[in-house]
C-alpha cells in the first residue's frame, strides 16, 4: 500500500515582528538562559536544534559551548563533554561543518563517512598504506591513540595547510568512520576504533542516500527555523546542488528532497513581509508561531518574561542565514575570525548581542584564563540604539555579564576604555549593587 501523506498546505503569510518573535521563541532565547541548570538541558537544546556546530577556537569559549551558555543557566563545558565522551549519547560528525549530533541519528549521518572512505581509499589510504596499517594495528593492540603518541613523519599537504602525516591519516580514518574520537584533551583528539565507541547494531544500520540526504536537509531547517531555498553556500554543505548535478546525475537534488519534506507534511512554506522568497518552518512548530502571533498582538514581551540579553555564538543557528538577519532583523553580521585584520569591519571574535527579539549590538569578549578575567575588546551598538535609555536593558546586560563571568570562570570583567563603554560599565555597576565589584570599568 502506498504511503499516505497529509494534503499539501498553502503558504503562510507572516508579519515581520511575528517572524522575529517566533525565531527567538523556537531558539529557546525568550528569555535566554531559561532552561533548567542541568546536563539534561544540553540534550533539550540538541533535540530542538538537531545539531550544534563544533569549532575549537576558545577566544570567548568554544562555539557549541556558547550556544548552550545562551540557553542553559550555569552551563559547564564538562556537561557536553560527558555526553560526548562518557555517556556517548552525542557524537561528532560532519553535518554543516563538524557538528555535535545525537548518536541515535548516526545511521543518517554515516553517509559522510561512506563518501569520505570512498575518497580516501582512492587517495590517502593508498598513498600511505603502511602508515594506515601501523595506526590501525596500534589501535587494535593498545587502545586509544592520539597524534602525539606516534613518531612524527614528514609533513604532507592536507586540506588548507601542511600537516604531519600521522595527524592527517588519523583525521582521514576518522572522516571515513573507521575510527572515532574517544575524548579530547584540550584541542588534542584521542581516537579509538569506532566499534569500541558505538553499539554494533547502530553501526550496522544502513540508510539509503536519499533517506540520509532528506534527513540532513530537514536538520538544516530544524536548526534554523525559517530557512529558504537559497542563501550562502555553507548553509547547504554536504547536501548537493539545488538543481541537476551533471557530475552526480543519480543524486537527488535539494529541490526534490525539500518537495518530499513538504509532501510528507514535515515542512510548511511561508512568506515573511519584507523578506524576499519563500521560507520554510517545521510543521510541528506551528503552535510556536501561533504563540508568537498572540504575544505580538497583545504587546507581550518574548515568552511573557522581561526581555533578556544573550551573547550569541558566531555559528549559532539563529545567526546562520546572514541574508535573513539583514532583511528581517536589520542586522549585518559576519564572523571575521578568518578575515584579514585590515578588512575586518567589527573585530576578530565579535558576538551578536540579542535583547528580547532585537539585535542591538556586538560584543567581543576575550577570556583571560590566567588572570581569571574577561576583557571586552569592543562593545558596539546598532544605529539608533542607546543602551542607557532602552528600558530594562542595563539590568539585562548586567545579568548576561554575570552569567558570562561564571561561564568563563572569571572574577572580573574589564570594559573598553572609550567614553561610551565606560558609561555603560558604570551603569552596569550601579544596576548590580554590591555584586558590581566584579565588573571593572
Amino acid at each position: 500500500m502506498a504511503t499516505r501523506y497529509p494534503p499539501p498546505v498553502t503558504s503562510l503569510r507572516i508579519a515581520a515582528p511575528v517572524a522575529r518573535r517566533f525565531l527567538v521563541l523556537r531558539h529557546l532565547l525568550a528569555p535566554p538562559r531559561a532552561l533548567p541548570a542541568d546536563p539534561a538541558s544540553v540534550l533539550a537544546v540538541v533535540d530542538r536544534l538537531g545539531s550544534l556546530q563544533f569549532d575549537p577556537l576558545e577566544v570567548a569559549g568554544r562555539n557549541h559551548d556558547l550556544v548552550l551558555h545562551a540557553r542553559v543557566p550555569g552551563y559547564r563545558r564538562a556537561w557536553t563533554d560527558g555526553l560526548l565522551y562518557e555517556d556517548r549519547v552525542l557524537f561528532e560528525a560532519y553535518n554543516k561543518g563538524l557538528s555535535i549530533l545525537p548518536v541515535a541519528e548516526l545511521p543518517f549521518h554515516r553517509l559522510t563517512w561512506d563518501r569520505a572512505r570512498a575518497r580516501h581509499e582512492g587517495g590517502a589510504f593508498d598513498e600511505h598504506a603502511p602508515l594506515v596499517e601501523e595506526l590501525l594495528d596500534r589501535l587494535r593492540r593498545e587502545g586509544t591513540l592520539s597524534p602525539t603518541d606516534v613518531r612524527p613523519r614528514e609533513t604532507i599537504d592536507w586540506y588548507w595547510r601542511p600537516t604531519n602525516q600521522v595527524r592527517a591519516i588519523l583525521e582521514a580514518l576518522a572522516e571515513a568512520g573507521i575510527i572515532g574520537i574517544s575524548r579530547r584533551e584540550g584541542n588534542r583528539r584521542v581516537y579509538d576504533l569506532v566499534e569500541r565507541l558505538y553499539p554494533a547494531d547502530l553501526l550496522a544500520e544502513r540508510r539509503s542516500e536519499r533517506e540520509s540526504l532528506r534527513h540532513r536537509l530537514l536538520s538544516r531547517y530544524r536548526a534554523h527555523g525559517l530557512l529558504g531555498s537559497g542563501g550562502q553556500a555553507e548553509l547547504w554543505l554536504g547536501l548537493g546542488k539545488a538543481g541537476h548535478d551533471p557530475e552526480n546525475p543519480e543524486r537527488p537534488t535539494r529541490t526534490e528532497l525539500r518537495g518530499e519534506l513538504l509532501e510528507r507534511g514535515l515542512l510548511n512554506p511561508a512568506v515573511i513581509d519584507g523578506v524576499r522568497g519563500e521560507r520554510f518552518l517545521l510543521t510541528a512548530e506551528l503552535p510556536l508561531l501561533a504563540q508568537a502571533d498572540r504575544e505580538v498582538a497583545e504587546a507581550h514581551p518574548p515568552g511573557g518574561e522581561p526581555p533578556g540579553v544573550a551573547f550569541l555564538a558566531p555559528l549559532d543557528p539563529l545567526a546562520w542565514d546572514r541574508d535573513l538577519l539583514r532583511s528581517l532583523f536589520d542586522f549585518d553580521y559576519r564572523w571575521e575570525v578568518y578575515v584579514p585584520e585590515a578588512k575586518r569591519r567589527w573585530g576578530y571574535y565579535v558576538l551578536p548581542l540579542l535583547f528580547g527579539d532585537r539585535f542591538v549590538g556586538r560584543i567581543e569578549p576575550r577570556i583571560e584564563r590566567r588572570e581569571r578575567s574577561v576583557r571586552i575588546e569592543r562593545l558596539l551598538w546598532e544605529d539608533g540604539f542607546d543602551p542607557l535609555e532602552a528600558p530594562g536593558f542595563v539590568g539585562a546586560l548586567a545579568d548576561a555579564l554575570d552569567a558570562y563571568r561564571g561561564f568563563a570562570d572569571a572574577e572580573r570583567i574589564r570594559f573598553p576604555r572609550d567614553r561610551r563603554s565606560q558609561a555603560v560599565a558604570r551603569a552596569v555597576e550601579a544596576a548590580r549593587g554590591d555584586q558590581g565589584r566584579s565588573i571593572r570599568a
